[in-house]
């Protein structure tokens, strides 16, 4: 059974997203600030994190950066304020959804629902090779890392899910709605510009020259290939 924690200072709102996602199967553990949430995730194994921004103490952002130093499961943002600037901050700093209060709570357990799918179908998905092995570039699938020349580490969740999902698919031309339905597991919205800041992000973690990728090669007017040479 899957199993998530919730990070918000709405006692009420925590239980109902509790009961809520029980319903569909989750279990959920609900902790009403940043310092408690961290001690969790050393306690147990999540499968997702919903974290609010607004808390007393340490915001959401900060317990969001320190979260990602250590922990690659999939993260929901809460927050009141709907401005792009704050979605934008945080999905830059590792979030990988992002919810604007009050919301739908059927939205919500979609959301969810669609996230852990995503999390968990890499590396797990019977037949999938666990290690991804091309010239100068390693990807492991189920610890969730990226080995270049210049050492390993990890990438943030829609980066290391592009990467993955462009490199099972060496070869192939994939357009940018395809990869969107993908990787993102919703209908396509036209996000290309997303879609290019990632891969632009990509380019300069695992790319040796950013300007003139050997990896994911951009084809002008459709979308990627993940080059079948390397």
């Amino acid at each position: 059974m899957n199993r998530i924690l919730i990070i918000d200072d709405d006692k009420e709102l925590g239980e109902l997203i509790r009961q809520s996602v029980l319903d569909e199967g989750i279990v959920a553990d609900c902790c009403r600030c940043g310092k408690e949430g961290l001690r969790k995730l050393q306690e147990n194994e999540y499968q997702l994190v919903i974290l609010d921004v607004m808390m007393p103490g340490a915001d959401g952002f900060e317990i969001l950066e320190k979260l990602r130093e250590a922990y690659s499961m999939p993260v929901l943002m809460f927050t009141c304020r709907d401005d792009s600037a704050s979605k934008v901050r945080g999905l830059r700093n590792g979030a990988d959804d992002y919810l604007t209060k009050p919301f739908d709570m059927a939205e919500l357990t979609a959301r969810i629902h669609s996230l852990i799918r995503r999390y968990t179908w890499y590396g797990q998905k019977e037949g999938r090779p666990q290690i991804l092995h091309f010239d100068g570039l390693q990807i492991d699938a189920d610890a969730r890392t990226v080995t270049v020349e210049g050492g390993t580490f990890e990438l943030p969740r829609k980066e290391f899910d592009l990467l993955v999902y462009c490199a099972v698919n060496q070869g192939k031309i994939l357009t940018k709605q395809k990869i969107y339905e993908e990787v993102w597991g919703e209908p396509y919205v036209y996000d290309d510009s997303n879609i290019m800041a990632i891969i632009s992000r990509l380019r300069k973690k695992i790319e040796k020259t950013p300007g003139n990728p050997r990896y994911i090669q951009t084809i002008k007017g459709i979308g990627y290939r993940f080059n079948k040479e390397v």
